[in-house]
């Protein structure tokens, strides 16, 4: 009996015990998170290696046993690491775009079409803006299609310097007459800040490519101007990254931001890119905005664009964009991966009997 009573008391001790340590661990826990919120206001790096190091070596003077050093170190990296996160969730709760911060759905509506209310859309066009014959042909096509989202491309930043860069602001003014003509909406890439209020005048959306996630100039711009703005993900982007970059547009007041995911660069040379699919439902997760699909810059082929399109409507994509053509042999750009006219009707018709696509219906 004398046993029994001696082993309930010691496991007294240790409740009591544990319960000063989850007091202690709280505290400190509360404490963290303040400096998270010190640091973040300095616009200092939440992670101090050094300090972590000096916090490990002063324990280890005052360890006086039974633990090892090695296992007083393992407990307080636990700690130190758990105390990291904490701040870095608060950061999260602190971005505009964050799910935490707003759980509703954003719905950015873009002439008539609301992009994030649950319907899935199809956004096509030719990949450059050659001219306004071509132009007009597509916009005749997509409008027989019911599809009411072209896209276009008017400057084209493209790896080679002799490579065919677009238009320009001709290719707007073509842009924005078959929009007209056709009662489209027109999205087109902008590649420089001091364009983006020109824009706004010939385009429905402002699309800021790839290989302008980063520029932060261009993001701080779209952010101030009224207008619903596509942010590709970066070729080499991490999907925190990408977030932050849509904060970048959030912050300057215009919260009309669209996600859109176009492959990543891999290993893999089977493709122009990797298409992260998982990435669709971890940004619906992780923010509020609309989430797009690029298949045509994510494979670069033809003959994958409507298994990759039924992917991304499988995993909640709220809309798919591609590239279509009148005569993709002869194009000045991408030609291999835009599909023509007849091939864009047989790639709507397989996505409608696959039950994943509904929205629209062609025109009689």
């Amino acid at each position: 009996m004398m046993g029994n009573e001696q082993l309930e008391e010691l496991r007294k001790q240790l409740d009591e015990v544990n319960d000063q340590l989850l007091e202690l661990i709280t505290k400190r826990a509360e404490i963290a998170q303040e400096v998270g919120r010190v640091k973040a206001a300095q616009g200092l790096n939440r992670f101090d290696p050094v300090r972590e190091r000096t916090m490990l070596d002063k324990l280890t003077e005052k360890n006086a046993g039974p633990f090892e050093t090695s296992t007083v170190q393992h407990i307080f990296k636990e700690i130190f690491k758990a105390s990291l996160e904490l701040q870095e969730d608060d950061h999260s709760k602190a971005l505009l775009v964050s799910r935490k911060k707003k759980q509703e759905d954003t719905i950015v509506e873009v002439r008539g079409e609301r992009i994030g209310d649950g319907q899935q859309r199809i956004i096509a066009g030719p990949c450059s803006v050659e001219s306004q014959e071509q132009v007009d042909e597509v916009a005749a096509a997509l409008k027989k299609q019911g599809i009411k989202l072209m896209r276009g491309g008017a400057f084209k930043p493209r790896t080679s310097p002799y490579d065919f860069q677009g238009l320009g602001m001709e290719g707007l003014e073509i842009l924005k007459r078959a929009a007209d003509k056709y009662d489209l909406a027109v999205i087109s890439e902008i590649v420089t800040p001091h364009d983006v209020e020109k824009a706004v005048d010939y385009l429905d959306v402002i699309q800021i490519g790839a290989r302008n996630m980063q520029n932060f100039e261009l993001l701080k711009a779209a952010g101030k101007v009224n207008k619903p703005i596509l942010l590709k993900r970066g070729l080499s982007a991490t999907i925190k990254e990408f977030i932050n970059a849509a904060e970048y547009i959030h912050s300057q007041g215009n919260g009309q931001v669209i996600l859109c995911e176009r492959g990543i660069r891999t290993y893999e040379t089977a493709t122009r890119n990797t298409l992260d699919i998982s990435a669709v439902p971890i940004l619906k997760q992780e923010t509020h905005l609309p989430v797009l699909v690029d298949v045509t810059h994510s494979t670069g082929r033809r003959d994958l664009l409507l298994p990759t399109a039924k992917a991304a409507f499988a995993v909640g994509a709220d809309g798919v964009m591609t590239e279509v053509h009148p005569d993709p042999a002869v194009a000045l750009s991408d030609s291999a991966q835009q599909m023509d006219i007849p091939q864009f009707a047989e790639f709507l018709e397989n996505l409608k009997q696959s039950g994943l696509y509904k929205q629209g219906e062609p025109v009689k």
